[in-house]
């Protein structure tokens, strides 16, 4: 099997963890589990606690949270699938690893931290290309609810959006989940997006996609992708 770079995405609760498992179930019987959490207080461990329950007992654990790209240069091994989770605590502790308690000292290190967090990204993408691994990422989707009314919380919603970004342009699949529902994001724009004849890159000129939620009447051959957990992707 080809090797792939897979993000999945989701909100808390989204079942993304749990799609991302049974990804690297149906790749292979050998998976490295990289874990990035911080176990700071019951509450992490509790979540932590549910993840190790529900994870097959074969799987290879590597516990890391800063570093991910350097550890798995030196850990993986033969390894068939890679799976992260997540980026989010990854990009969390780079952040808190880079900011202080005085606010403004915070913001004005904004700067070196985005530069720490992608390095993190081109280090993890780099192991990547090394490896003979499928690697799917878990993160959060955190820019689709209120503007955090704090500048740590507004830092850390940009840095992860910056992460995200950065493994989305690499990787091969994008899933995106609601309420457990997965949708593959690059099948689905590829589907959605259709450039207008004669449009071009140009001083003058922008290209503008003409986005549809409806094949036209001259379209109605169009085939829409149709993105079913149950039946593309099988709980074991």
């Amino acid at each position: 099997m080809e090797k792939k770079l897979i993000l999945v995405l989701g909100g808390a609760r989204s079942g993304k963890s749990a799609f991302a498992e049974n990804l690297a179930k149906q790749i292979s019987d050998k998976v490295l589990y990289v874990a990035t959490a911080a176990i700071g207080d019951e509450e992490m461990r509790r979540r932590v606690e549910q993840h190790r329950l529900r994870r097959p007992a074969s799987w290879r654990i590597l516990e890391t949270t800063i570093g991910v790209g350097n550890a798995l240069a030196s850990s993986a091994a033969d390894e068939e699938a890679i799976l992260l989770d997540c980026l989010a605590l990854l990009v969390s502790n780079v952040l808190l690893q880079h900011s202080t308690e005085d606010e403004e000292s915070s913001q004005q290190a904004f700067p070196e931290i985005e530069s720490a967090v992608r390095r993190e990204i081109d280090e993890l993408v780099e192991a990547y290309r090394r490896s003979k691994a499928t690697f799917i990422v878990v993160s959060n989707e955190v820019g689709l609810g209120l503007v955090p009314p704090y500048p740590l919380g507004r830092a850390y919603r940009d840095l992860l959006g910056i992460a995200n970004q950065k493994v989305a342009t690499h990787a091969d699949e994008v899933y995106l989940l609601f309420a457990g529902v997965p949708v593959e994001l690059k099948a689905l724009s590829k589907a959605l997006v259709v450039p207008q004849a004669g449009e071009h890159h140009g001083d003058t000129e922008t290209r503008s996609p003409q986005r549809s939620s409806m094949p036209s009447k001259s379209n109605t051959e169009t085939k829409w992708p149709i993105l079913s957990p149950v039946t593309r992707h099988p709980k074991p």
